[in-house]
């Protein structure tokens, strides 16, 4: 357990800092910061010395390392579009975008798992076949196009929810939620739904086929054969291995939830890190877009460690092969 632990580590820090040294490259051929912060009138001593005091006059490898040391501490620099530290224009905007991916994902699982298991036990009925089609609609749509019909329909023709926005927030600390008010669910409702379509079809999808190649193999024929009742077999035994590789897809699919909610967070003009981004990009803010880069890629191997072990546990056979390969 502690090798698999250490040796998932290892490739963690690998690609953090592979991640780092591409976010660092921004810096390098995206743009000059100095032009940026002192205009196209600065004079020659001044970009001279505005150089000198951001250290960019100093050899690359001694500027990666420094970007790598502030990089750990969370410090990117300051925005070069609003004047803030980019750390603090981060912690403002995460609530908001964690909150939304939470959302989202919750409501995938509560939907696309029951679905999942329906397709697959009732094949053939009517309701499968909608469900299946319904998936398919889900999966081609674009995000923004859905976000679009949802915001004309249920917010533009029948006025039951705001288009934008996140509505009435409670701060705790540092941290801002509007999951603790009633004009907060009104607001993300929208927005939620639109980035949970995609995820919840998946997951229904992918919930179907496992369920279907369990039902299959020959410890449910036994299960069947020793008189035990379809409810027994179905929710004991076949969704219970059923959801081993799911909760791998669900986990890295929270990740990416809060990753590529830019267009969800555009389209309702929600005020999370996906605006921010969208922002840096068109005034090419790069300590901002090297800051979401590096965090993005951090919650992406956080996520995917915490699947591996939770992998690790749950399933016996990992842990056999892993002792096997040991003897």
């Amino acid at each position: 357990m502690f090798a698999f632990i250490l040796r998932r580590l290892v490739q963690a820090l690998i690609v953090m800092v592979s991640v780092a040294f591409i976010a660092f490259m921004l810096f390098q051929y995206v743009g000059d910061p100095v032009v940026f912060l002192l205009g196209q009138d600065a004079t020659p001593e001044q970009i001279r010395e505005l150089r000198g005091d951001l250290g960019l006059d100093k050899p690359f490898f001694y500027q990666f390392a420094a970007f790598l040391g502030n990089a750990v501490q969370g410090e990117f620099g300051l925005s070069l579009r609003q004047g803030a530290k980019v750390s603090r224009l981060i912690a403002e905007r995460f609530p908001a975008t964690l909150e939304l991916a939470l959302v989202a994902a919750g409501l995938a699982l509560v939907i696309g798992i029951p679905m999942g298991v329906y397709a697959a036990l009732k094949r053939g009925t009517f309701l499968s076949q909608v469900f299946m089609t319904v998936s398919l609609l889900g999966v081609s749509l674009p995000t923004f196009l859905i976000g679009i019909l949802l915001i004309l329909v249920f917010a533009v023709n029948l006025g039951w929810f705001p288009s934008f926005g996140r509505g009435e927030v409670t701060q705790i600390g540092w941290w801002s939620t509007g999951l603790l008010t009633a004009k907060g669910w009104h607001h993300i409702t929208l927005p939620a739904i639109t980035l949970a379509i995609f995820q919840l079809t998946l997951i229904m999808r992918l919930v179907r086929a496992e369920m279907l190649e369990v039902l299959r193999t020959d410890y449910i024929k036994f299960a069947r054969a020793r008189g035990l009742t379809n409810r027994a077999v179905h929710f004991g035994h076949a969704l219970k291995n059923t959801l081993v590789p799911v909760m791998t897809i669900t986990g890295l699919q929270l990740g990416g939830l809060i990753a590529f909610a830019i267009i969800t967070e555009t389209v309702f003009q929600w005020p999370g890190m996906g605006l921010l981004f969208i922002q840096a990009v068109t005034f090419a803010d790069i300590p901002v877009m090297a800051a979401y880069l590096c965090l993005i890629a951090l919650i992406f191997v956080v996520i995917n460690l915490i699947v591996d072990l939770l992998y690790f546990a749950v399933d016996p056979r990992l842990r056999v092969e892993r002792a096997g390969g040991g003897h």
